[in-house]
This record gives C-alpha cells, sequence and structure tokens, in this order.
C-alpha cells in the first residue's frame, strides 16, 4: 500500500454510494491494478475476479459481505480495518432496509374503522341543513327535490358545409367538386436532370470530403485514406518502429513498445466514443477484453499506462488521436479528462528502447516519443 496518503474511514459515509466512494480511495491508495487485486487475494485463498471488483466500484449499491472482505484484505488492510469496513457496511444496510420500509405508502384507511366500537356512523347526526329521515319511513312530498323548470330547448345546430368528396371514376363532374385525383404514377426525371442531379451531389461531396479532410496532405491515415478507422491496428512507435504490447506473463497490464513479432499481447482495437474521443480496446488471451488507460485519473504526472478492465470511474479510458504537422499519418495521443492537463501518451527512457514502458508525460514540441502509427490489422 502506498505511504503518504490517509487511509479512507469508511465511517464517515452516510450513504451506500458514499461507502463505495471510500471503496475507489481505498483502491487507489493501494496503487493496485485489478490484475494485481486479483492475484494478491488468490495468494490470500480468496476469489476475486478483476470484472466483479470494476463492477463493484462503479455502481452505488453497498457489496456483498464476502466481496467486500476479499477486496479490503487484497488493499492490505489487517484484521482490525477490516473487521471495521465490515461493520460500516452492516450499519448502512440495516438502515438502508429501515428507510425502504418507512417510505412505503400506508394502507387506506376504512373511515368505519376510525370507531373503536363501530357505533360512528349511527351516532353522528345529520349533515347541517339536511333533515334526518326515519329509516323504513316512505319518503314524504317534502322529501322529494321538487322539480326544476326545463331549460328552454335551444335552436338546433346548424349542419355548415362540409369539403365534398371527389366524384367517383366516370361520373360527370359537378360545378364545385373537387378534381379528381391523377391515377397515373408520378412523372420521373429525364436522363439528363438525374446525371445534372448526380453531378451536384458528387461535387458537393466532394468539397465536404475535401474541407474534412484538409486537402491531400492531411490524408494518409491508418489504413486508409482519411484518418483513424475503427476495427483492429496495430500500433507502431514512430521513432523506434516497435509496436505497443505487454510482456506475456505480466500481471501489471504495463504497455510497452515490444518487436512487432512479440507485440501480438494483447490485440488491439480503436472504438469511436463520439466527436474527436477514442477508446483504445484490448483483448488478452489471458484476462480478455478490457482497456488501455491511466489510474487514477491521470493525477500522476508520470502515470504508467496500463491495460485492465473497461469501465471502471477512476480511470481515464479516452483519448484524443491528434495528427502531427510534420508527418500527419502520425498520431499523438492524449489522454481525455486527465487530471495532469497537457499531457500525451510517452514512450519513457530511450524512445528506441526495446521494452521501454508508456506512460503520461507533458506533449513535447517536437513530439519526440509520442507519435504513434495505426496500422490496420486483420
Amino acid at each position: 500500500m502506498t505511504t503518504g496518503d490517509q487511509l479512507p474511514d469508511p465511517r464517515s459515509a452516510r450513504t451506500a454510494a458514499e461507502f463505495v466512494a471510500q471503496l475507489r480511495r481505498l483502491k487507489t491508495r493501494s496503487g493496485l491494478t485489478y490484475r494485481e487485486l486479483s492475484a494478491r487475494a488468490t495468494a490470500l485463498g480468496e476469489v476475486l475476479p478483476r470484472s466483479t471488483v470494476a463492477n463493484m466500484l462503479s455502481r452505488t449499491t453497498l457489496p456483498r459481505d464476502e466481496l467486500l472482505a476479499a477486496f479490503v484484505r487484497a488493499c492490505g488492510l489487517g484484521p482490525a480495518e477490516a473487521a471495521r469496513w465490515e461493520a460500516v457496511r452492516k450499519e448502512l444496510a440495516v438502515r438502508g432496509a429501515v428507510e425502504a420500509a418507512g417510505e412505503q405508502d400506508p394502507a387506506e384507511e376504512d373511515p368505519a374503522e376510525e370507531d373503536p366500537a363501530g357505533e360512528a356512523s349511527a351516532d353522528a347526526g345529520p349533515a347541517p341543513g339536511v333533515e334526518a329521515v326515519p329509516v323504513g319511513a316512505p319518503a314524504g312530498p317534502e322529501t322529494l327535490a321538487p322539480p326544476g323548470p326545463k331549460a328552454p330547448a335551444g335552436p338546433e345546430p346548424l349542419a355548415l358545409p362540409g369539403p365534398k368528396a371527389p366524384a367517383p371514376p366516370g361520373a360527370p363532374a359537378l360545378p364545385g367538386d373537387p378534381p379528381a385525383a391523377d391515377p397515373r404514377p408520378p412523372r420521373r426525371l429525364g436522363l439528363v436532370g438525374v446525371i445534372g442531379v448526380a453531378g451536384l451531389v458528387l461535387a458537393a461531396v466532394s468539397v465536404v470530403a475535401l474541407v474534412r479532410g484538409g486537402g491531400p496532405e492531411h490524408r494518409g491515415g491508418p489504413g486508409h485514406g482519411g484518418g483513424p478507422v475503427e476495427g483492429a491496428v496495430r500500433i507502431r512507435a514512430v521513432d523506434s518502429g516497435l509496436c505497443l504490447g505487454e510482456r506475456r506473463g505480466e500481471r501489471s497490464g504495463q504497455v510497452r513498445q515490444l518487436d512487432c513479432a512479440e507485440a501480438g499481447v494483447p490485440r488491439y482495437s480503436l472504438k469511436r466514443l463520439g466527436g474527436d474521443r477514442w477508446r483504445i480496446v484490448t483483448d488478452h488471451p489471458d484476462y480478455g477484453p478490457g482497456c488501455s488507460g491511466l489510474p487514477s485519473g491521470g493525477r500522476i504526472p508520470d502515470a504508467a499506462l496500463e491495460d485492465s478492465e473497461c469501465g471502471d470511474p477512476t480511470r481515464v479510458e479516452a483519448f484524443t488521436l491528434t495528427p502531427h504537422g510534420s508527418r500527419p499519418s502520425a498520431y499523438r495521443i492524449a489522454p481525455a479528462g486527465s487530471a495532469t492537463p497537457g499531457t500525451c501518451v510517452t514512450v519513457t527512457g530511450s524512445p528506441a528502447g526495446e521494452g521501454a514502458a508508456l506512460a503520461q508525460a507533458p506533449c513535447r514540441a517536437d513530439a519526440k516519443g509520442q507519435l504513434f502509427l495505426f496500422e490496420k490489422a486483420e
């Protein structure tokens, strides 16, 4: 567990959402990735899949008892500290159940049940201004409401003239009849008109493509002529010619530049998130699907680029891909929404060094160690 940060206190949580927020702080303080947490739990005799932890930390509901116990132990807490977290979770669960029961709508009360003796309606007198009538007595004339005067019958509504229906086919047209519908299909454009319209459309599309693409000098992106596209890719560092990947057997998920023949783990693909934001999706043969990202929201200036489970709210998993002016087919990878602004994914150490790790670092004017090619992969 890292030092220098105060240990999160579960007793400060008043709701399930605040309790899960404290769990996220505990993971951040531990400095462990999902894979490392899963490995530590296995060493302790627990079962803690990384996907289960990611789902737990992305929700606002209380985790199960056994999941919480395995998680806090994997984060490095001792028995006394783990028991404190479990006690707070139990207290919040009981409080939530009581509040849920109190929020139920009470059943509608029967007016006859308001009087315990059941005689409220019998003793109650008549409403003010209403004469009491003995039960079973025939209604006399005075008890009947006198018939009121009838409302005078008004004039019958006039029928307004509505639109006439068109005359049936073959019937002679009368004055004022609407014209009959033309049974013939609409006239088609002539060949000259079609060619003219198609030419205008092609011209408009060419203008839009030229404006969006920035002219011929801007084209030449990965695998085609218009920039990044969704799908499987191989990511190559420009300065070294090496490809991004992980060393098989490493649990940290650290992304490195490796010989392209050995860099097939994991397999990468691009997914557009909307606008200029992209996600780098991974498929690891041992750990399954995931995403590349920066831990702790990018608050660490030199945070490592790691492959881990998708959907962790504490990670930066969106990137902008910006072509570089000197080489439009090469792109900078900038973490979107990082707590350390103005950073780019960078090859650390020697830009040409095999095995060098990737991390966020301030974007350089010369983009040294920060340019990558996205080559279409099968």
